[in-house]
């Protein structure tokens, strides 16, 4: 099992837009994002725990290893 870090909300953007994500709007420090075929995803733009972490890659279908190589992209 790959160890997820800990990581910003603007760098976990960041890898989703790689896979077709698109920002759509925001509400304070929460961004939402969105993609044809998949879930919407809300991101916040702070510091990302490991278990909302987790949900946003299991909306997003991905797995972590796969977000370990957008992130590194």
């Amino acid at each position: 099992m790959t160890r997820l870090p800990v990581l910003y909300g603007k760098e976990i953007i960041g890898a989703l837009t790689k896979i077709g994500y698109k920002l759509t709007r925001q509400r304070g420090s929460h961004l939402r994002l969105e993609c044809p075929g998949r879930k919407s995803i809300t991101v916040p733009n702070h510091t990302v725990g490991l278990g909302l972490l987790r949900k946003i890659l299991r909306d997003a279908n991905i797995t972590p290893e796969e977000f370990i190589k957008l992130l590194k992209e």
